[in-house]
């Protein structure tokens, strides 16, 4: 159903508008139908606009601008605002803010004092950026919203699936992998994939694929049966995490050994088969269970592996989310537009305070790209999630106990950069003055 205005409509900064919706009633179907930007707010809050909402905001116009949603200019004034826009903070969501599907007690004080509640009454600009996979970037931010009671908006969201959508030109038939029922098919087709193959549909099609693993009802229906000996795919895309290994191994190594990803036929090189892209490369991750689960990155492994295994060659592979570049290029690009649109300059804020838990993917990744970017990208790792030792594999800036204490961590070492700078710049004179 299509979203309609209501008095709890509002003006976002600029000429475009932006319209709440509520939690309770948002849906990733609601949200696109909208037709802009939209932000996602708690029901309790919809009266009137709360302390997230001027980052929400103006994060969904500038991430809608880079996606060339919209074609909305930044005003040759900016409009007065608290936020700063010297620095800004990007969070791994699962074992950082969110544990076990709920969120982790400090969490919700750190996007409060984000947000203004705090001693100085300045805003800090702060965007999410998550290896999890299987939800729209929509989807996510309504589940956000409702766990930490905030106002988000889908712009602020970075999945680790979210670089796949730029391939959607290239490849026309895929197969998906990974997830819940048919989301990650549903993923895939907002993303512009125009013809989307999933495990089931292969099972459904061809029942002795996995003599070990039937279809439920429900997947049975959802599933569609395909002329394969027809069919030609073109990539293989891993969205989220398997929940049958040993089925979607068994799909996927008969595509890699496929000529030309037909379904049936065998590659006497085993090099004809179609290129393997996962979503994110952990190995392990943070859940309610007391010691971390295993991943994306131990599916890719597996599958490395078994391909060698049965072919006795070696198979490249593709993984996009955290630690490679191109997740942080895109937060780049995204708060370089935020700021732009909202101050007037065209460049990303001056430092990126990093917030993750997992050292392997969130620590290194920043740390990698700190070294190339003209910013600076300063990591802070928490104790709240995969990470529980003492010395991490890839050494972070700062270690801390949770996401409050990394959030007043970065504004303290901020206000003591103004502060110096304040000192340094004043005439000696004026210094000695004041000793006397």
């Amino acid at each position: 159903m299509t979203a309609s205005l209501s008095p709890n409509d509002i003006l976002a900064p600029g000429s475009a508008q932006t319209r709440r919706i509520s939690s309770a009633n948002a849906s990733s179907e609601n949200l696109a139908n909208v037709g802009g930007p939209a932000v996602v707010v708690p029901p309790e809050q919809m009266d009137k606009q709360s302390d997230a909402h001027e980052i929400a905001a103006a994060m969904e116009l500038a991430r809608r601008q880079l996606e060339g949603l919209a074609a909305f200019r930044s005003q040759a004034k900016p409009p007065k605002t608290r936020i700063t826009d010297r620095y800004a903070f990007a969070f791994d969501i699962d074992g950082v803010l969110i544990k076990g599907g709920k969120p982790i007690p400090e969490a919700i004080e750190a996007m409060k004092m984000l947000n203004g509640q705090n001693n100085h009454g300045i805003k800090v600009p702060y965007i999410f950026v998550t290896n999890g996979g299987g939800k729209s970037e929509s989807e996510r931010c309504i589940q956000l919203s409702k766990q930490l009671e905030i106002e988000v908006s889908p712009g602020q969201f970075i999945c680790g699936h979210t670089p796949m959508r730029e391939m959607a030109d290239k490849y026309k038939t895929v197969l998906v992998v990974g997830g819940e029922g048919e989301k990650c098919r549903e993923v895939a087709v907002e993303y512009g994939f125009r013809d989307v193959i999933t495990p089931g549909d292969v099972i459904k099609t061809h029942a002795d694929t996995t003599p070990f693993r039937k279809l439920t009802k429900a997947e049975y229906d959802n599933s569609k049966v395909r002329d394969f000996e027809n069919i030609q795919v073109e990539a293989i895309f891993v969205f989220a995490d398997s929940r049958d290994w040993a089925g979607d191994q068994q799909i996927i190594l008969d595509f890699l050994t496929s000529k030309n990803g037909v379904l049936g036929t065998r590659s006497e090189k085993y090099d004809e088969g179609p290129p393997l892209y996962f979503a994110h490369n952990d190995v392990v991750w943070a859940t309610s269970h007391e010691s971390s689960r295993i991943g994306m990155g131990a599916l890719r492994r597996s599958v490395e592996a078994m391909f060698e295994a049965v072919t006795g060659k070696s198979i490249e592979t593709t993984a996009f989310g955290k630690p490679q570049v191109g997740t942080f290029e895109f937060a780049t690009r995204l708060l370089q537009q935020w700021r732009k649109d909202t101050h007037g300059i065209d460049a990303p804020p001056k430092t990126v305070y990093f917030v993750g838990d997992t050292p392997d993917s969130d620590i290194r990744g920043t740390n990698e790209f700190n070294k190339q970017a003209a910013e600076t990208w300063y990591s802070i790792l928490v104790r709240t999630g995969v990470f529980q030792g003492i010395e991490p594999k890839y050494a972070p800036k700062v270690t801390v106990d949770n996401v409050l204490e990394a959030v007043r961590h970065g504004m303290e070492r901020e206000l003591r950069k103004d502060l110096n700078e304040h000192m340094r710049s004043r005439p000696l004179f004026e210094v000695a003055n004041e000793d006397n």
